[in-house]
């Protein structure tokens, strides 16, 4: 379970710097802070998959100067709770916009 957990992460960090690069975009002031973000996104993602009250796959994380924003959708106010809590406990995180919608 610990190396699925473990592939998965290395996976989806792979995946991240992959589709996004090493560019600097989105009015951030270094690449510093662009990889400071990849990484707080990565950490998110890997929360929610860890965690088994949260569908990581409906949540569309995005961060921009250790601003989270959550995006997609909830089976219930508890997930979308959860969701939030989960990306607050981060290193890194600075706020949570939690714009998940209860279908």
């Amino acid at each position: 379970m610990k190396a699925l957990r473990t592939l998965i992460i290395a996976a989806m960090t792979g995946l991240t710097l992959v589709a996004t690069g090493c560019s600097v975009f989105r009015g951030q002031q270094s690449a510093g802070s662009y990889v400071d973000d990849a990484a707080i996104t990565t950490a998110v993602k890997a929360k929610f998959v860890e965690d088994k009250t949260v569908d990581a796959g409906a949540i569309n994380v995005q961060t921009l100067n250790g601003e989270v924003s959550l995006a997609g959708f909830a089976k219930s106010a508890e997930e979308k709770a959860k969701a939030e809590q989960l990306a607050r406990g981060v290193n890194g995180v600075r706020s949570v916009r939690n714009s998940l919608l209860i279908r």
